[in-house]
């Protein structure tokens, strides 16, 4: 497919409407589109390649737009295999060819086309810049947006940003949708977790006279382009896109299930405007991830199981925390039968993350919802609908001494404290600091696993209730809950 961008500007990416799953996890019913271009100036430049399953018909695209003349450079700005895959090919076709790229880039090239020689080079240096003619590029390195080698690339003379998987989305270019639907999914799926590297580039790109942008994946970007720096901006500062609660859960027998329909409902009526819930087991969960850092205020329910939590929670809170997940408030709901920890465990998980306030309020279903449930789900839905209290600054707790950094009292937030900063007390550095909350539920996870549990039931034999250590009960010692031997029991 070739378009015109501008007079000198053209577009020669390829759609893939046979891909069912992006980086062999992401959902993507409208496809992929593989973006490149080629500027056509004294000399001409191409900007990266394509996908492997897609390399002859972009090669016949490349063709189209050259019209007999021979390309002088090729620029790689990422050496992700979706935009790299069909660079000794076309070096092949185009031997007399010069690549550009980062040096970090050259080493992939060799790992990824091993044996294979690249003779005519260009290191392109972070603030280089390149001449066609009329036309002049100027190098950005972006490292970590998203791969150690990508560099991004300024055309000064028309505006243009060659931006690499900045500002990209999911999705074909003959498709219409919505742009910021798949492009947040796309964002927190792929780059989320490397939010402060975008702020950095976003510095970058504020220096710049932008007019276009030009993605490697999602559409050329031409018109009000605030819109689109302003949600980057948003994205990867960790900020609230829009007021509002997601629910998240996980459910076995379907009570679980009730308590979060229960809480929505509860919510709607007292005025809240928007609520999402997404039942983990059956939905996507990118798109569950993306409203988790979309809204500002969240509620994960789900079961004790095996000891732990059921796997969808887990692994849900998991795609959470590697992607620093952070500044929102959010709330619990726990079922179990017997000895329910999930809240607990769910609180342990989030030790690392940022500034989460943990609701005052929680939820505990022993089995199904009864009169108590009830009510502690009405406390909850009166707490989460008073807005404004998401992203108060949290305590931090000093991990060696005890100390609680109070934010209101030091006039700013731990995170506002310079890295220099140290402990007052035992004068250890500021990355042993932990949110106060998730230190006391580690700290309470820590002295769970000190004790013994029934591997059967998940009872947990707690010394101090029962007046005596569990090794000074006589072998003929029963669980209390399922009637096992005390040999069921394993300690943590």
């Amino acid at each position: 497919m070739i378009n015109k961008v501008t007079d000198s500007v053209y577009y020669i990416g390829v759609n893939d409407h046979d891909l069912d799953l992006f980086e062999g996890q992401y959902i993507v019913p409208n496809g992929m589109a593989y973006n490149s271009y080629m500027i056509k100036d004294e000399k001409i430049a191409v900007f990266d390649t394509t996908d492997r399953k897609k390399v002859d018909e972009w090669l016949g695209n490349a063709a189209e737009a050259l019209d007999g003349a021979t390309p002088d450079y090729l620029v790689v700005s990422h050496m992700e295999p979706d935009h790299s895959a069909a660079i000794k090919a076309f070096l092949e076709k185009y031997p007399d060819t010069t690549v550009v790229s980062t040096g970090k880039a050259f080493k992939v090239m060799e790992q990824f086309f091993p044996g294979f020689e690249i003779p005519n080079r260009i290191e392109a240096e972070d603030g280089g810049c390149l001449e066609l003619g009329a036309h002049k590029l100027n190098f950005v390195h972006a490292p970590m947006v998203h791969w150690p080698e990508v560099m991004m690339t300024y055309e000064s003379s028309e505006k243009i940003l060659f931006s690499a998987d900045g500002f990209g989305k999911f999705g074909a270019l003959d498709v219409e949708e919505d742009w910021a639907c798949e492009a947040r999914r796309y964002y927190f799926g792929i780059v989320g977790k490397y939010g402060k590297q975008v702020q950095d580039v976003l510095a970058k790109a504020a220096q710049l006279d932008i007019e276009k942008i030009c993605p490697l994946h999602g559409p050329v970007l031409t018109e009000d382009l605030g819109y689109y720096i302003d949600l980057y901006n948003t994205w990867s500062s960790y900020g609230t896109e829009t007021e509002g609660i997601c629910i998240f859960y996980t459910s076995v027998y379907g009570n679980t299930e009730k308590a979060a329909l229960m809480l929505a409902d509860l919510l709607r009526e007292k005025g809240v405007e928007t609520v999402e819930v997404s039942d983990l087991a059956r939905c996507d969960w990118a798109e569950a991830v993306e409203d988790a850092f979309r809204y500002d205020r969240a509620v994960f329910a789900t079961t004790t199981y095996c000891g732990g939590i059921f796997p969808f929670m887990k692994q849900f809170i998991q795609h959470l925390t590697e992607r620093n997940y952070q500044n929102k408030k959010v709330a619990f709901i726990q079922n179990g039968s017997w000895a329910p920890v999930a809240t607990k465990i769910m609180k342990c998980m989030f030790e690392k993350s940022k500034n989460l306030a943990f609701a005052e309020n929680e939820v505990t279903i022993r089995s199904a919802i009864n009169d108590e449930t009830k009510a502690q789900i009405e406390a909850l839905a009166d707490e989460l609908s008073r807005t404004g209290e998401a992203c108060a600054p949290a305590k931090m707790k000093c991990s060696v001494c005890g100390f609680v950094y109070d934010p209101e009292k030091e006039g700013m937030s731990f995170d506002e404290q310079k890295d220099s900063y140290k402990c007052p007390i035992c004068g250890m550095a500021k990355s042993v600091f932990v949110e106060e909350t998730a230190a006391k539920a580690a700290k309470e996870a820590v002295a769970d696993a000190d004790k013994y549990v029934c591997e059967v039931c998940g009872f947990r034999y707690d010394e101090e209730a029962e007046g005596k250590p569990f090794d000074a009960q006589p072998d003929s010692y029963k669980c209390p809950l399922c009637g096992m031997p005390k040999s069921a029991f394993k300690k943590g």
